[in-house]
């Protein structure tokens, strides 16, 4: 039963870190319009660093620790599928800490980046949680 209740905060924790990573980059698409000093761009500035300090941060480590317990519980280290999850999970928090280092760019009027690229950026979390939904529902190998 403690298994189910795991996989259910796991699952929670996914979606709010997947809702964080999402709407990050797009923050940061608007921000790049903004001029650096303005009211506009110090609002989003505030937006960010609550969005990534009181929601991404929080959901990705409830993410990990409860996916490492439901790995060691259910033995999901020794099959195929779960490699490949792990590698693209591993992907995901690398973006995560990409973002992070964004939010402090912006944060100190330092960003160079446009955003047409923040555009792009925005389907990388996307993509990778295609990949590890299918891993994990499908089993494929």
């Amino acid at each position: 039963m403690l298994y189910d209740w795991i996989k259910a905060l796991h699952i929670l924790a996914v979606i709010s870190w997947m809702a964080g990573m999402l709407y990050l980059p797009r923050l940061m698409v608007y921000h790049c319009d903004a001029p650096a000093g303005s009211p506009q761009s110090e609002t989003f500035k505030v937006m960010e660093r609550r969005l990534l300090k009181g929601i991404i941060d929080p959901a990705m480590a409830v993410t990990w620790l409860a996916g490492l317990w439901l790995v060691w519980q259910g033995g999901w280290w020794v099959a195929p599928w779960f490699h490949a999850k792990f590698a693209l999970v591993l992907a995901m928090s690398g973006f995560h800490g990409f973002l992070s280092a964004r939010v402090r760019d912006f944060a100190q009027d330092r960003n160079t980046r446009s955003a047409r690229f923040y555009r792009i950026a925005n389907e990388v979390p996307t993509l990778l949680m295609i990949g590890i939904v299918i891993l994990v529902a499908v089993k494929p190998f």
